[in-house]
């Protein structure tokens, strides 16, 4: 892998392979902000998010290591439930290398997962919520149906009532979580979920890996909803890294 952007004496341009604190390094969180929600997704070159429902067609070994990365510094990694349903989310697990930073930080030893969803129609048999490190978090609205949240509690999930409709509302969504402790955001979508945050000007940062891979067909772009912007938000390059063809940019809001 090699640096692209910002290039510097410690980081030069040679391809070579980068230790796990070298990476920590560069996708660190700002220490100035308490609360920060960053998004990581792939894309292939014609726009596609996702190849057959699922991300893995687009990614790589180098975009697993980062995705890794990212999921190791974080508090909490945000994902709506269709992507839970379609990607087979698991727990996310603790990272030995990780494990000293993540103390320090006064963070748990993993991620907690946090399920954007309305409905609540998820399978709480699935490891995600009955094998999880960190407790697994459901995020709604108080309207959701009672009877869902009953069962997301009994199956061990920790639901959070963030807003008064029947789903969580995207501001609502990152106050919740930052009252609870969990300032630094991870959003792994999917399309839908990180246009609503992108449209609330909820997201601080998107990282976005750029697959060397046409897929052709109807799939969403990485942010996917029918508010558009009456004016584009600007966002400026942080880093830009190559390995085997793929980039690995990080774009922080302006």
């Amino acid at each position: 892998m090699r640096r692209l952007f910002p290039v510097s004496s410690d980081f030069a341009a040679a391809d070579r392979e980068w230790s796990l604190t070298e990476l920590a390094e560069v996708y660190a969180y700002p220490e100035d902000a308490p609360v920060w929600l960053r998004a990581n997704m792939v894309s292939s070159l014609d726009g596609a998010a996702h190849v057959g429902s699922r991300s893995q067609p687009l990614s790589s070994e180098a975009d697993m290591r980062i995705f890794g990365v990212l999921r190791a510094l974080a508090d909490v990694v945000v994902v709506g439930a269709e992507t839970v349903r379609q990607e087979g989310y698991r727990p996310a697990r603790a990272r030995e290398a990780f494990a000293a930073r993540r103390r320090e930080r006064g963070q748990t030893p993993a991620p907690a997962i946090a399920v954007l969803s309305v409905s609540l129609d998820l399978d709480f048999g699935q490891p995600l919520f009955t094998e999880p490190l960190t407790p697994t978090l459901i995020l709604t609205g108080e309207r959701a149906p009672a009877e869902r949240v009953e069962a997301a509690r009994a199956a061990g999930a920790q639901v959070v009532l963030a807003g008064p409709g029947a789903g969580a509302a995207p501001l609502d969504a990152v106050r919740a979580l930052a009252d609870r402790g969990l300032g630094r955001i991870l959003c792994e979508g999917g399309p839908r979920v990180l246009a609503s945050f992108a449209a609330a000007g909820a997201l601080d940062e998107l990282c976005l890996t750029l697959a060397p891979r046409v897929a052709l067909g109807d799939a969403p772009r990485v942010m996917e909803g029918k508010t558009e912007l009456p004016v584009p938000r600007d966002f400026a390059l942080g880093s830009l890294m190559e390995e085997a063809g793929f980039l690995f940019t990080r774009y922080r809001r302006s």
